[in-house]
């Protein structure tokens, strides 16, 4: 089943089809409502499209595991919290590819020395 969601803001410009968007609901503290710290976040689904206007976004979250919509069993209004995770399988901390090229430039009119330059590759075929 797929929901969308309608933000009356602009999005974080990181979030992208393939995340994992995650909600708590919230409680009313002195003027401020806050999530709870007790670890109660439920994952929502995976995004499958964005679309982000001027102080208007909608996001399509596919919800495996639901059949009809009154299996939701939660209600998301403007106090629920709402967050996202970057996918392990897309968002990884090495480079992919065969090979990379990089173009060192120094802009300053000092001398400067470069004492290391290191990297981690990842096969991206394999």
């Amino acid at each position: 089943m797929r929901a969308k969601l309608t933000f009356e803001y602009d999005l974080n410009t990181s979030l992208q089809v393939g995340d994992s968007i995650w909600y708590a609901p919230t409680t009313q503290s002195g003027s401020h409502n806050v999530a709870s710290t007790d670890n109660n976040f439920a994952l929502l689904g995976e995004v499958t499209s964005i679309s982000n206007e001027y102080q208007r976004a909608e996001v399509e979250v596919e919800m495996p595991g639901f059949d009809l919509p009154a299996d939701l069993g939660l209600v998301l209004d403007n106090t629920t919290y709402i967050m996202f995770s970057k996918s392990k399988k897309i968002n990884s901390s090495d480079l992919k590819g065969y090979y990379a090229e990089i173009n060192l430039v120094n802009n300053s009119t000092e001398k400067i020395e470069l004492f290391a330059i290191g990297s981690s590759i990842a096969i991206s075929s394999k």
